[in-house]
């Protein structure tokens, strides 16, 4: 859950991501596959609209994917089934492992898309520009970015006051 919260990747991107795609000198993980529950059958394609993307992870995860890849092999599965299989997403079954995490954390109900959101609230209040969002999230266009999140940004307006101030009282007018 950590890594879907820090990185915003579809269920299905990162359910389809292989230890040869992470990059551990730029700390970026590479969607090249998506891999969605079609009819009970696991369905392998390319990326939603077909873009591929570096995506970066914060650095604390370094040590936890490194642990976790630990005498695995290159073309193994990131995040494996029990079977070292794709996952299928948690929230069709009543009792899935989100739902236990969620509940041992006091957290309330929400799908896997809501750490994308989560992820992306994070950069946002973080100062990252729009654009950079939208590159991370695999978003077609900064406006439809804007467009999903653009309530995050009301806070904005009084910072943008302010620095206006400041800048005006520096020039002295």
């Amino acid at each position: 859950m950590l890594f879907l919260g820090c990185t915003g990747l579809r269920w299905g991107e990162a359910t389809a991501l292989r230890i040869r795609n992470v990059d551990f000198d730029r700390n970026r993980v590479n969607v090249v596959e998506n891999a969605v529950l079609v009819s009970g059958e696991v369905i392998v394609a390319t990326p939603k609209a077909h873009k591929r993307r570096a995506v970066p992870h914060s650095p604390f995860l370094t040590f936890s994917l490194r642990d976790a890849i630990q005498s695995r092999q290159p073309d193994d599965f990131l995040f494996p089934d029990r079977l070292g299989a794709h996952q299928t997403t948690p929230t069709i079954r009543a009792n899935s492992w989100l739902n236990r995490a969620l509940g041992s954390a006091g957290l309330p109900p929400m799908t896997i898309h809501d750490l994308r959101h989560t992820t992306a609230s994070l950069a946002i209040s973080a100062g990252v520009i729009v654009k950079s969002v939208q590159k991370m999230l695999g978003h077609a266009s900064a406006t439809m970015t804007l467009d999903i999140y653009a309530n995050l940004f009301d806070d904005d307006l009084n910072d943008v006051a302010k620095r206006l101030n400041e800048v005006i009282v520096m020039c002295g007018v």
